[in-house]
């Protein structure tokens, strides 16, 4: 299933964009143009905040909606990359080898080379900080085989943690019009990496990667910049537009988001601390036992 239908005004936007393009452009990119423009749709807005401690619902503005994940795919190739040292199949300072399909992947990335390796730590802060492909193939390579194969036990993993309008293609998020999730989904992964490794969840809160000598800030603008954020992963791509999965813990208690489809990073950024501030404005209404139980409360059921 694809993405849901777009604002009409996006589609005048494109409209527009083509005709530009068409003036004094060759036939042949004049052909190419108008075919993108028949195929092509802009990302879907979509939203959510979601209470850290009971899993209660505070927000949402179509969560349901089918959008593509972009890079908040490394947070399940970061989750599946835990599992494996939680079972002691790795270490973090376990030596990858680099493939010549790793390298090739396109930017953003390390640039590693084929032969080369990686060990697991800076795999994981290479995902964490600067998002990068190369890094993210070679994880799932030495974790799946191959990429693809990775990218099937991805899905099955995604479902049995809720995640039940999630399906990946890939370890990284570049695209692909089958790999699609939705801002409910998102955040019920985000909530998984916080439950489930909370000895691994600093890495997303680091602002700079040391690699090579040479310093990598993290994509994540509300780190060290919005009260309390400690996490959680950019991404973007065309069709996805600017998508956020943000974490914020004030005076013990924690706030997960999720925004997808926003129009320029900033923007995006903007909505996210909004929606952050008003998840802590917000008073919690579930019972005790709900909070013994975050999971049976959590957001997978349509709201």
């Amino acid at each position: 299933m694809g993405p849901t239908t777009r604002p009409r005004i996006y589609r005048y936007f494109a409209a527009a964009m083509v005709a530009a393009a068409l003036v004094a452009t060759p036939a042949w990119a004049k052909s190419a143009a108008k075919k993108a423009a028949s195929t092509w749709q802009p990302p879907i807005a979509a939203s959510i905040i979601v209470d850290g401690t009971t899993g209660e619902l505070l927000y949402s503005d179509n969560p349901d909606a089918q959008s593509y994940p972009a890079s908040l795919t490394k947070m399940l190739t970061l989750y599946m990359t835990f599992e494996a040292l939680q079972a002691k199949k790795l270490t973090l300072n376990t030596r990858l080898p680099v493939s010549k399909a790793a390298a090739a992947q396109a930017p953003s990335k390390l640039y590693l080379e084929p032969g080369e390796s990686i060990t697991v730590e800076d795999a994981i802060l290479a995902l964490t900080t600067k998002s990068a492909n190369d890094a993210a193939v070679v994880l799932a390579e030495t974790l799946g085989d191959t990429e693809t194969s990775f990218a099937q036990v991805m899905t099955r993993k995604a479902a049995k943690l809720g995640m039940t309008r999630t399906v990946y293609r890939n370890a990284s998020g570049l695209p692909n019009k089958g790999q699609v999730t939705t801002a409910r989904d998102q955040v019920i992964l985000a909530q998984a990496l916080y439950r489930d490794f909370p000895d691994r969840y600093h890495y997303f809160s680091q602002q700079t990667f040391d690699f090579k000598g040479q310093q990598i800030a993290s994509h994540n603008r509300l780190l060290g910049r919005y009260e309390g954020a400690d996490g959680l992963k950019t991404g973007f791509i065309r069709d996805s537009g600017f998508n956020l999965a943000a974490s914020a813990e004030r005076d013990g208690r924690r706030i997960f988001g999720v925004v997808l489809g926003g129009s320029s990073s900033y923007a995006r950024d903007v909505q996210m601390m909004h929606l952050l501030d008003k998840g802590f404005d917000t008073q919690p209404t579930l019972t005790v036992a709900s909070r013994l139980n975050p999971r049976a409360s959590m957001v997978a059921r349509p709201q």
